[in-house]
């Protein structure tokens, strides 16, 4: 949520989504090492953290791993990609340089009883070099699970993952990391965002990430939409019977108050069809 006041991150992140204790799931504060994130510090202490809720900061280096925890962070996460020119752009630097500062802030993590969990960018498709071989993002899956992330979440970073890419990569990755430890992170640019997260769901993935409105985007990724939306998404899992303990009128009016106060109109498509019924 780059270039968002703090005050509004505030609300949007924990009063409007925790009021009454009806969301429980993850948070991100902010990646440390990015201009756009340099409040984090203002964020993490200015929320009430609420018992069941994860509140996991992202880090990329050593330096990033130190300052989230002096900001009060109880949960960490370090984000790599599959794509060497991602990689290079993103984080500013190759993926084996990655993997060992990756492995110092998880090993740091490990003895302070800091949970860590991983993201793999461009499983499904880079800007830059185009198909990723689901071979290479089962390397890198398999080297974030080793050094000690209890979670790797597979990334569609520019969204052109279709239902058979999806399924396709998830039976390579399988082979090597655990299905309790994966979860799935799917950009809606083509549409395809609930239709790969259903098959995510179908191969026993049951972990997805999402954002309120589906709010956001890639800067390394021209014309890359946000995350699927959380509004669309759990329209899509009440359907399906499944219960996730998340009041989507409350998404809803989280994300009505978050696309007013950064002047955007909301991608839900759930969202767009409340509220203009």
């Amino acid at each position: 949520m780059g270039n968002v006041p703090s005050a509004v991150k505030h609300c949007l992140s924990y009063q409007q989504l925790l009021r009454e204790h009806l969301w429980i799931g993850d948070s991100v504060a902010g990646a440390l090492d990015l201009a756009q994130m340099a409040d984090h510090a203002e964020v993490m202490k200015g929320i009430r953290q609420h018992p069941g809720v994860r509140y996991p900061v992202l880090t990329p280096n050593l330096q990033g791993f130190h300052r989230a925890v002096a900001a009060g962070a109880t949960e960490i996460s370090v984000f790599g990609a599959a794509s060497e020119s991602f990689s290079k752009n993103n984080i500013n630097c190759s993926i084996e340089e990655s993997m060992e500062k990756f492995e110092e802030v998880v090993k740091s993590a490990r003895l302070m009883n800091i949970p860590a969990r991983g993201y793999v960018s461009c499983a499904l498709g880079c800007p830059y070099e185009g198909s990723i071989p689901p071979q290479k993002v089962t390397e890198v899956c398999k080297r974030l699970y080793g050094m000690g992330c209890y979670e790797i979440s597979l990334g569609d970073t520019i969204g052109v993952g279709t239902p058979g890419s999806m399924r396709r990569l998830l039976a390579c990755v399988l082979k090597e990391v655990p299905q309790g430890a994966l979860a799935v992170h799917c950009h809606d640019t083509y549409g395809q965002a609930l239709a790969n997260i259903l098959t995510a769901l179908q191969m026993g993935i049951n972990v997805v990430d999402s954002a309120v409105s589906g709010l956001g985007g890639c800067p390394y990724a021209k014309g890359a939409s946000g995350n699927v939306a959380t509004e669309d998404l759990i329209y899509m899992l009440n359907g399906l019977g499944l219960n996730t303990g998340v009041d989507l009128h409350k998404v809803m009016e989280a994300g009505d108050f978050i696309c007013k106060a950064v002047n955007k109109t909301t991608n839900s498509k759930v969202a767009q069809a409340s509220f203009n019924a």
